[in-house]
């Protein structure tokens, strides 16, 4: 019988040796709330409309038991939590209402989303928001915000206005601030004439769709770039170029999504530029294969890399933390934990460095000295502290968890046709 208590006070005193307070990791890892993102769980199709998905937005995959409206969604979400240690915000897109009215996007309001709102009490959660400027008949052009169309440039407008105060609507109910992201996918097959009046719609459309103050205390907003989609492929009106400096001169928050840029770009190394000029950051942490791909997260090395940026630097309070990737090619509880749970073991694993110790080192130039203590780091036990995480929160330990998620599937997923 494994004594976990036993193991983690051995490793605790391994890291006191150099300087870490284990106990200390824990706290704050346990103060973290991670974004789980909703539409891992039903293939990115929502409950607004049957339309397939566009907008060069793809999922892959048929694996059974995808949830086909908001309870199985939701019941999918709870066991999720139930395998998990800490504590989370759930990430909606807008169309993920909650209604039997019949409603388009521009006119979403507060109460379509009100038992999640209620959900998310009873579960202990934070919410994000993001309109849904795809797969909507009004997207069909590849233009929305920045469309020379003015019907169908008000119409996104209207609901990114809307999404705002459905944010903050989920920030004063919860008391914890709402990051909506604004991510559009307007942009071209082929290559354009004319690059700049595009971009010169999309300023106007975030200028009218900013013009409302909300407190950040309830509302966070943010934007967010793409270098390309599918049929998209030559040219992206919401370049990062042109958010990082909308934000910049705007003083609202910025999304980096690990998928979102030229392969061989990482934005581990954009996140201690950007939080110079930014007040706050959202990732995405995805994976993508040679392009956008959105694969599970797993324990990689841009996925380190991303949480010691974090962590060596001390932008996690400036930083909101959520998972981007639907996955439909495997089971989507198990694509849901093994993200999560690969997102929390790097973080840990870069809280568990002797931080103030090294960057004292790096200053007086012993570059020797830096690399023997961060490559001993690797080895250090930093998997018993995460096992112990998992023990205090009476969650399953290592692979544990994969018994309950067969479990799950023989009783409720494979009973959805």
């Amino acid at each position: 019988m494994r004594d976990i208590r036993k193991e983690y006070e051995l490793a605790k005193k391994e890291y006191a040796k150099i300087g870490v307070d284990t106990d200390k990791a824990i706290e704050t890892l346990s103060s973290i709330r991670i974004s789980m993102h909703c539409w891992q769980g039903d293939d990115v199709r929502g409950f607004l409309s049957k339309d397939e998905l566009s907008g060069g937005i793809q999922t892959t995959g048929n694996y059974l038991g995808r949830a086909r409206n908001v309870n199985e969604l939701r019941e999918d979400i709870k066991e999720v939590l139930s395998l998990l240690p800490g504590k989370f915000k759930l990430n909606l897109h807008a169309i993920y209402l909650d209604t039997d009215e019949k409603v388009d996007l521009d006119k979403i309001e507060p109460k379509h989303y009100a038992s999640w709102v209620n959900f998310a009490k009873e579960n202990d959660l934070g919410l994000d928001f993001n309109p849904t400027c795809f797969s909507h008949p009004l997207a069909s052009s590849n233009f929305t915000l920045s469309s020379s169309d003015e019907h169908i440039r008000s119409f996104w407008v209207e609901h990114c206005k809307r999404s705002r105060k459905i944010g903050e609507y989920f920030g004063k109910e919860l008391g914890i601030p709402c990051v909506t992201n604004i991510w559009i996918p307007d942009g071209m097959k082929d290559i354009p004439y004319d690059r700049v009046s595009p971009r010169k719609r999309l300023k106007q459309s975030l200028d009218e769709i900013l013009e409302e103050k909300i407190d950040p205390k309830y509302n966070i907003d943010c934007v967010e770039s793409k270098v390309f989609g599918i049929g998209l492929e030559s040219y992206t009106v919401g370049s990062n170029e042109f958010y990082l400096g909308y934000a910049t001169k705007n003083q609202i928050g910025l999304t980096l999504d690990s998928g979102h840029f030229h392969p061989t770009e990482m934005i581990s190394d954009k996140i201690s530029s950007v939080l110079l000029y930014v007040p706050h950051l959202l990732l995405h942490v995805s994976r993508p294969v040679r392009w956008d791909s959105d694969h599970v997260v797993i324990f990689d090395d841009e996925l380190n890399e991303i949480a010691r940026s974090l962590v060596r630097s001390g932008l996690i309070n400036k930083t909101s933390i959520g998972l981007d990737y639907f996955d439909a090619s495997i089971n989507r509880i198990a694509a849901w934990v093994v993200g999560i749970r690969s997102t929390q073991k790097a973080l840990l694993k870069a809280l568990l460095e002797p931080t103030e110790y090294l960057n004292k080192v790096e200053e007086e130039q012993n570059y020797t000295e830096r690399m023997v203590l961060t490559e001993e780091m690797k080895a250090m036990p930093w998997g018993i502290v995460y096992d112990y995480f998992c023990f205090i929160n009476n969650k399953p330990l290592g692979q544990e968890y994969l018994s309950e998620i067969k479990r799950y599937e023989d009783v409720v997923l494979k009973g959805r046709k």
